[in-house]
Order: structure tokens, then C-alpha cells, then sequence
């Protein structure tokens, strides 16, 4: 038996080396494909934050109006759009005025803030950093964040689109997802889908907090110091809030070089509004938004959104948040709780 076993060896060589090939070619065709694919997940799941936001909207509406489910919904999606339709008509034409000021006068600004600048040895040293090759690095990354942002501007159709159909039947989508999970396992499935659920909308309640937050705060606070434009710079500032650790410190360089045409103490005293207003939305809305989703070390977010970055350019960074919660939320499923089934302290470390 042994002789025959030894006999069989080289006739079945080939057979197994020929299924490592189409497993290692299945692979990397698996990898190419969400390579490609990978804008169309994204914009999934930014899709899934409109539906998740419509949900928990429609949700308070029901506890407040002890309203039926559908009209409660439709309230939520038409009060929503209706909402941003009146804001957008009422402040349509400051905005549009107060950007056109802001695009005529944010040549004079910089050439008044290389001036600032000169006159100092610091000032000289940075103005020499932007100088050169370091110049046309910068206006290269610029021109590639706006074509990206744009990019995004036209996506966002395909992307309510997505939400509003999210909406309108949810469990469709669930149990779809549910249909690829063997059947002793849709148990753990569902816990994994409504864990997810409760972190992403954890995270996007304290999202539209802090933006709501920064925006007033920035919008009064340029105004009562006199800086023209105010409007503006606090809307910037409440959309840039969409990306944590770099959004705030993009937002505070045209405010704060803006101000610095009216002076040196106007520019301090600007920066100091950005970093207080941003401190006090930390303080309020960050511990919010922990309560139901991961709490993420600042390094890790920072990594992510760099990754991300790179990969998709501005969606990506703006959802690399809620991405990296849900990898650690498999991770944690899905590995963590399989070599650690017995935990004393559940609570423990940075997942919730």
C-alpha cells in the first residue's frame, strides 16, 4: 500500500500545483476588483449614513409625535430636504455676495501676509519653505484636492440616491447580507450588523453636532471681532469639521490670514477664537459621539484618514472614521472574541 501510495505522488503534483495557481490568481483578481470597486463601497456607506440619519430623525419624530412609522419617515425625508431648501434661499444671496468678497480680496490678503511675514526671521525662513519646488508641490496638492472635491460634488446624487433606497426598505438590504452568513451563524451576524448600526449612528449624531456647533460659534465670533466674510469661514469651518484632527486646522488658515489684513492682534485674537470654539466642541460633542461608537486613539484616526486619503482622495478621508470602526468592530467579532471568549470586563479597552 505504501508503494502505491508513494506511486500516486507525482501524478497528483500537478493537480495541486494547478490549484494553487487559480487560488492565487482568484486572489489577486478578488483584490483588483475591490480595488476598482472601492469608491462604490464608499459611496455604500455614505449612502447608509443618509439612511441612518433619516432613520434616527424619523425615529425622535415618532417618540415626539407618537406618529405611525411611514408618516413619521416621510416627515423626516421631506422636512429635511424642505429645511435645506429655505436655509439655502435665505442665505443664498449673503453667501453668494460674501463669497464673491472673499474671492476678490483673498489676493491682497496673501500678498499682505507675505509682507506680515518678511518682517520677521521667522516669517522669512517659512516664506522661504513655500518657495521653489516646495511652491509647486503645494499648488500641485491643491489642484489635485479640488478636482477630488469636485469629484465628490458629483457623486453626491448617486449618493442621496443611495440613501433615500436604504430608507425606504432597510431589512431588504440586511437580510441580504444576512443570506451569505451560514445559518448558525445569522445570530452573530445580526449582532455584528446592529453593533455597526449603533456606532455609525452614534457617530454621525455627534457629527452634525459638532458641525452645528462650530459653525454658530465661528459665525458669531468673526462677527462680534469685525472680520468680513464670517458666514463663509464658519460654514467652511462646519464642513471641514467632517474631517477630524486636519479639518479644524485647514479651516483656521483663511480666517485667521484674512484677519491678518486688519492686523497682527485681529489675526492672534482669530486664532485664538478657532482654537477655543474647537476646544469646546471636543469637549462636548467628542464625549457624545464615544458613547455608542469605539472610542479611536487620535493616532490611529490620523493613519487611517492618510490611508484613505491617498486611496480615495476626499471621501475617503472623510470616511475613514467610520470605516476604521467598523474593521475594528469584524476585528473584534470576528477574531478578539474567538481567542478571548471569557472576558471579566467586557467594557474593557477601546472597544464598547
Amino acid at each position: 500500500m505504501a508503494t502505491h501510495h508513494k506511486d500516486d505522488e507525482p501524478s497528483n503534483y500537478p493537480l495541486k500545483v494547478w490549484q494553487t495557481i487559480a487560488i492565487v490568481a482568484l486572489f489577486v483578481v478578488v483584490l483588483l476588483v475591490v480595488r476598482v470597486a472601492f469608491n462604490v463601497l464608499l459611496m455604500a456607506l455614505a449612502g447608509a449614513l443618509i439612511a441612518i440619519y433619516f432613520h434616527g430623525l424619523g425615529d425622535s419624530i415618532q417618540r415626539w409625535t407618537k406618529l405611525k412609522r411611514t408618516p413619521a419617515m416621510i416627515i423626516s425625508i421631506a422636512g429635511s430636504f424642505l429645511l435645506l431648501g429655505v436655509m439655502l434661499w435665505f442665505m443664498g444671496t449673503k453667501i453668494a455676495v460674501q463669497i464673491d468678497q472673499l474671492s476678490n480680496t483673498l489676493p491682497a490678503t496673501i500678498n499682505t501676509a507675505k509682507e506680515k511675514l518678511g518682517e520677521t526671521m521667522l516669517g522669512k525662513k517659512m516664506l522661504d519653505s513655500f518657495s521653489g519646488t516646495h511652491s509647486e508641490s503645494l499648488v500641485s496638492t491643491a489642484q489635485s484636492m479640488f478636482t477630488t472635491g469636485f469629484g465628490v460634488l458629483g457623486n453626491m446624487y448617486i449618493i442621496l440616491f443611495l440613501g433615500l433606497f436604504f430608507t425606504a426598505n432597510p431589512s431588504l438590504y440586511k437580510d441580504g447580507l444576512l443570506l451569505l452568513v451560514p445559518q448558525r451563524k445569522k445570530p452573530v451576524g445580526k449582532h455584528i450588523i446592529n453593533r455597526i448600526s449603533l456606532s455609525l449612528k452614534g457617530w454621525l449624531k455627534g457629527m452634525l453636532i459638532s458641525m452645528l456647533m462650530i459653525t454658530v460659534l465661528i459665525a458669531v465670533g468673526l462677527s462680534i471681532i469685525g472680520v468680513p466674510v464670517a458666514l463663509v469661514l464658519a460654514l467652511i469651518t462646519g464642513i471641514l469639521e467632517l474631517v477630524p484632527n486636519l479639518g479644524s486646522l485647514i479651516a483656521m488658515i483663511p480666517g485667521v490670514l484674512l484677519a491678518l489684513t486688519m492686523g497682527t492682534t485681529t489675526a492672534i485674537i482669530v486664532a485664538v477664537l478657532y482654537i477655543v470654539a474647537q476646544t469646546l466642541v471636543a469637549n462636548i460633542a467628542t464625549p457624545l459621539l464615544q458613547k455608542k461608537m469605539i472610542n479611536l486613539p487620535p493616532a490611529v484616526t490620523l493613519i487611517s484618514q492618510l490611508i484613505m486619503g491617498a486611496v480615495s482622495g476626499a471621501l475617503g478621508i472623510i470616511l475613514a472614521v467610520p470605516l476604521l470602526a467598523i474593521v475594528i468592530i469584524l476585528v473584534d467579532e470576528l477574531y478578539v472574541k474567538k481567542i478571548a471568549p471569557v472576558d471579566d470586563n467586557p467594557g474593557r479597552g477601546v472597544l464598547k
